[in-house]
Order: C-alpha cells, then structure tokens, then sequence
C-alpha cells in the first residue's frame, strides 16, 4: 500500500488507516480478524481514543504478537495534568503495549481548553513528560473546529492534526497546505461524513487525491470494508470526469442540511454547542452507536431540548442550514 510520511514524526503511515470507533461494536474475535486482514492489505496506521468505551482493549487483543507492524494512534478528552497521566497509562494498559506511536488532545474545541491544555497543570506538560518516559512517541491535535485547526498549526506544538474532511466538509483545505508546509502530518476524519456518503471508494479516493492530507481513518467493522478500503490504498484510480460529477452531483444533494462543524452559527444564547448536536445524530443515525450517542448527548450540559427558536444562529451560518428545524430533529431521535 501507498505510504506517506507522517509530518515531523518521520513516520511512514499507509494512505488508508484504520479507524477503531465501530470495533465498540464487535466481539473480540472479529476485531482481531479485521485488524489482521487489514494488515495483510498494507495498512499499518490505527487509530482509537479512550473515549471509544472498548475499543483500545479490542485493539490491544488483536496485536497481540504483532505489535511492531501497526503505528498506534489514541487520544483522550483529558485537559489538566493529572487526567491526561491517568489516560496515558490506561491507554498503555488496554493497548497492551508499553509504548503509543501518537497519543492526541481529543476534539478541542475552544480558546479555553487549549489554554488549560497548554496550562502550567495542563494535559500538555503530562504528555511532554510521557514522551520523555519513552512511553508515547508524538503528541498531536484533533478538533471539529476550524478556528481551533488553525490555532493549533500556528502553535508549533504538535506534530500532527486531526480534522473531518470528505466531498461535503471541505473547508479544512487551505489549512491543510499550511499544516504541510510546516511539516505537520494531516489525519483525514470522518470521510463518509458520518456514513451519510455510500460511495466509499470514491470518496477515499477524492480525500487521497489532496497531496497535503497523509492518510484517511475509514472506520471498519465489517471485512467487507477492510477489503473496499484496503483496494483503494492498493490501486487508486484516477477520478475519471463522471467521477467528479457525481462527487459534485453527491455535494450538491447532501449539503442542503448537512452541517460542516464550522461554528459560525455560534455561540448560542441557550448555551447550545450546536455542531455537537449534529455530530452525535449522526453517530446515532449513521454508526448504530445509538447508546453510545445518547448517553453523550444527555450529559450535555445543554443540548437540542434547550433551543428556544430564537434564530440567531441561521443568519452566521454560511450554508444557510434550516438549523432550527435540524435541532428539532436532533430532540426527536436523541432526547
């Protein structure tokens, strides 16, 4: 499989990783099988996060006797230090390993938690001192957020981002040719939005085309997946002129009420992270993550139940989405 250096980590990861949030899915047994199939196709590049209830466990049972193979990505949502050298030394123990390739900041989303983050008893000093331990090699950054993407290319602290990109969610792109310019590695997320895109194939070719973005995370649960994903690593096609246009065609269709995670919608007076909202309907509607999902969406300190209508935010949006309605809907199959 095609290979791209992983930014200033020097790693060569596949084109095509592979994305461990719907093994929470599957027994133990089958995670092991994908995980190996995926390794007999020349992926070597997995990524999971101690968010993902068990899916750092299954992953460590299936590298068992394989471990040098596969660079190992996880994350965590911890911002102070203490948390953070908690989640470390869990992630060590479910991945049964003594050392992670790249151990990330967990969706980011505001100036506040990058400060605490990069805080005196920030998360950041705890996983400075890890890869001091040898016990993580690379620290880097994922967030939903474009202010937040660019924040942290323009720190110089992370030697990679991670960041929802496919045909409809496009507007990390510039940001990306920025990230490589400052040799920091771009890890492609969510590349079928959330499963709304059923042209798997085309639309992992579309993300590998972009020569700035290092490798895509296609989640996978199913050989069948492994085996389509693997194909495009293996014998990417050039998009052919009817390719592109049915990735316009499939852009146009969609993004009438798909939401791109830009936050220009916000804040909200009730307090509502409104892409938050979205991003979890779709793990409910679209990754048959529905517990999951829900259990998340009602921790929420608020959520859609809070709306009250008052429509400040369609006028910031700049996809004019129908968000009022968009969060009725959420309410509906969440709450």
């Amino acid at each position: 499989m095609e290979k791209r250096v992983l930014g200033k980590t020097r790693l060569e990861v596949s084109v095509v990783g592979f994305g461990g949030i719907p093994l929470q899915r599957v027994d133990r047994d089958t995670a092991r099988e994908l995980i190996h199939r995926a390794s007999d196709l020349g992926m070597n590049f997995i990524d999971t996060a101690r968010g993902y209830t068990v899916s750092e466990e299954l992953i460590g049972h299936a590298l068992k006797g394989c471990r040098e193979k596969w660079i190992i990505a996880t994350k965590s949502t911890a911002r102070t230090y203490a948390s953070m050298k908690s989640d470390v030394e869990i992630s060590l123990r479910n991945l049964q390993t003594d050392y992670i390739d790249l151990y990330q900041f967990h969706l980011v989303k505001t100036h506040e938690q990058f400060d605490e983050i990069m805080g005196e008893d920030g998360a950041y000093r705890a996983l400075q001192e890890a890869q001091k331990e040898g016990k993580i090699g690379h620290i880097g950054f994922t967030t939903h957020d474009l202010g937040m993407l660019e924040k942290a290319i323009d720190s110089g602290y992370f030697s990679t981002v991670q960041f929802p990109y496919n045909i409809i969610e496009n507007q990390g792109e510039k940001l990306f040719e920025k990230a490589k310019a400052a040799h920091i590695g771009v890890i492609a997320m969510k590349p079928l939005a959330g499963g709304a895109i059923e042209e798997g194939s085309l639309a992992l070719r579309y993300i590998l085309e972009n020569p700035h973005v290092t490798t895509v995370i296609p989640g996978m649960d199913h050989i069948k997946q492994v085996e389509e994903n693997g194909a495009v690593g293996n014998e990417r096609l050039k998009i052919t002129d009817v390719e592109r246009e049915k990735i316009q065609k499939i852009a146009r269709e969609l993004g009438e009420n798909f939401c791109r995670r830009c936050g220009y919608c916000g804040p909200c007076p009730q307090g509502v992270d409104i892409p938050t909202q979205f991003i979890l309907e779709g793990y409910y509607l679209r990754y048959e993550l529905q517990d999951w999902a829900r259990e998340r969406y009602v921790a929420l300190a608020k959520n859609a139940k809070d709306c009250v209508q008052c429509g400040i935010c369609e006028p910031k949006c700049p996809y004019h989405l129908p968000i009022r309605k968009m969060l009725e809907r959420v309410k509906e199959n969440l709450s």
